[in-house]
């Protein structure tokens, strides 16, 4: 998609005159490092393509399918630093329901184990 231009400058335009509450970027979590690539090609075609004065990026990140990649979360850690966007959601299943917040302390917990 961050490759696609007449998708991002739509979407680009969509952010410029509907001025959402958030911004998110949805990502697969079994992507990797890879994830982190993407971000930062959406985050910087969302910032060429901006037609207004002050240029809106994402306010958070989306991550889909985090149930199935191990305790090694560094993708995820590695796409808040190059983004400083925090993960605001995790998909752990295939309904809305199954969105729910990132518990940033059970995380820690686990990668001090």
């Amino acid at each position: 998609m961050q490759d696609n231009e007449p998708l991002m400058r739509a979407l680009s335009k969509l952010i410029y005159l509907n001025n959402p509450d958030l911004v998110l970027f949805v990502g697969e979590a079994l992507v990797g490092n890879d994830a982190v690539d993407q971000l930062s090609k959406f985050n910087q075609r969302l910032a060429d393509l901006s037609t207004s004065p002050t240029t809106r990026l994402i306010d958070g990140i989306l991550l889909t399918k985090f149930d199935t990649i191990d305790d090694k979360v560094g993708a995820a850690l590695s796409m808040v630093y190059v983004s400083g966007a925090p993960v605001m959601f995790v998909g752990c299943g295939q309904s809305y329901t199954d969105l729910k917040k990132l518990n940033v302390k059970s995380i820690v917990k686990t990668l001090l184990k």
